[in-house]
């Protein structure tokens, strides 16, 4: 897989966007991020449900096949749709094998959907999988009704509402350079350690983050990506 920030900006428009939809909750249209744009959407078996109401055309469904319901496989497979099905018995959830599966794309940008919901168990894993720096040349960016997540492995730009609230996270070890502008409490190259709450609940304050680390991982949640609400600050 590609170095972490091995990302070339002078060529991404002529990448793919890839959607990946997981299973989990339902999801609905509109959504709080830009998908009309997509290029490939791989499906990580029961997250196919997602499709229809999205308005998406599964390219790729991955995955052992044992959540996704057996109308929307036979829907699949008489449009043509590409299985690539995998054991029940694998060591890998189906989210990874369908980031596998995107990194042969060689994404400009990915953007999950779903995997929120349900069991925490595969919440936690979900966000460990998607966040791990293998996956960073996705350039990935999660929409987990109602939140989304942010991924961040070296620079970003986030347009946000001000007063919308977000968190700063430090994943897989701790993030070191950490910059953050654009919020009430900001960074300025620090460490933000993996396990502290230090990130929690801060505050937006313009239309736009500018957050870099110099390295580790970075994940930027924000709970109310509408800022409708500011409920529960705290610092």
């Amino acid at each position: 897989m590609p170095s972490p920030r091995a990302h070339d900006p002078a060529d991404a428009e002529a990448r793919p966007h890839v959607v990946v939809l997981v299973g989990g909750a339902p999801v609905r249209a509109p959504l709080p991020v830009a998908v009309d744009d997509a290029d490939v959407v791989i499906a990580a078996d029961g997250g196919a449900a997602h499709a229809e109401a999205l308005g998406f055309d599964i390219d790729l469904l991955v995955g052992d096949l044992d959540s996704i319901t057996p109308a929307d496989h036979e829907r699949l497979t008489a449009a043509g749709v590409r299985v690539e099905r995998s054991p029940t018995d694998k060591d890998a959830t189906d989210l990874e094998l369908a980031l596998e599966a995107a990194h042969r794309h060689a994404p400009a940008r990915c953007t999950l959907i779903g995997g929120a919901g349900g069991r925490l168990d595969h919440l936690l894993g979900n966000v460990h999988v998607f966040a791990d720096p293998r996956h960073a040349a996705l350039r990935l960016v999660a929409v987990m009704p109602p939140a989304v997540v942010h991924v961040i492995h070296d620079h970003d730009r986030i347009v946000v509402h001000p007063g919308e609230t977000l968190s700063l996270l430090a994943t897989h070890g701790d993030a070191h350079g950490v910059t953050l502008r654009g919020a009430r409490w900001p960074l300025h190259g620090e460490t933000l350690p993996a396990g502290s709450s230090r990130g929690i609940s801060n505050l937006a304050d313009g239309a736009a983050l500018e957050i870099s680390v110099e390295r580790g991982t970075l994940v930027l949640v924000r709970p109310d990506p509408a800022g409708s609400s500011a409920a529960g600050v705290g610092q």
